[in-house]
């Protein structure tokens, strides 16, 4: 049976330290104000830490927020060059020769995980670090995470950690109701 890549990002590990992010941006030199990889607060963004409670009830949520790699993704089906692909493993991504930055497929997006680099005027978006997954490396958010939180692997193989792991927590996946069939899936 053929790979089909996937994660898993336990948001009970994950302490906000946005790591994930910068080693993204180092290994895929993406400039100030785009991103790949988003770790957003408990009110849903980027800015600082959101408490919530009240003391000494006092908790902070994370969720790492990156492209879904989507079995079915929208922002795919509206590109007007043919420059939003999926390889036959499932990783979605950019063919950045044929992007116009239009950002039609920004706009599509439901999962808000593409961004303009506006460096080179084209559309970005995490890729799983394909570059390093087809040299038997793991993805840079993965292998760098201080926690463990974020794992990449097949979704196809029973035995692969990500597998695993999916089998025996809770999940559970953003916008299905999309109809996207998203193959990030959040513990």
């Amino acid at each position: 049976m053929a790979i089909r890549y996937g994660m898993a990002i336990n948001t009970k590990r994950c302490i906000g330290c946005r790591t994930c992010a910068v080693s993204c941006k180092m290994e895929n030199t993406v400039p100030v104000g785009a991103f790949r990889v988003k770790v957003l607060n408990s009110k849903g963004t980027l800015e600082g830490d959101a408490y919530e409670g009240v003391f000494p009830n006092v908790s902070m949520v994370f969720t790492t927020s990156m492209c879904q790699h989507c079995t079915t993704p929208a922002c795919n089906e509206v590109c007007p060059t043919g420059a939003a692909q999926q390889r036959e493993d499932g990783i979605v991504f950019i063919d950045q020769d044929m992007c116009i930055g239009c950002r039609t497929c920004e706009s599509a997006c439901p999962y808000d995980a593409r961004s303009l680099n506006k460096d080179t005027g084209t559309e970005i978006k995490c890729t799983m670090c394909m570059h390093r997954l087809d040299e038997g490396l793991t993805p840079m958010c993965s292998f760098c995470c201080p926690v463990q939180a974020i794992t990449i692997g097949d979704l196809n193989d029973t035995n692969s950690e990500l597998s695993k792991k999916i089998k025996v927590a809770e999940t559970t996946q953003r916008l299905i109701e999309k109809g996207t069939e998203p193959n990030t899936y959040y513990i």
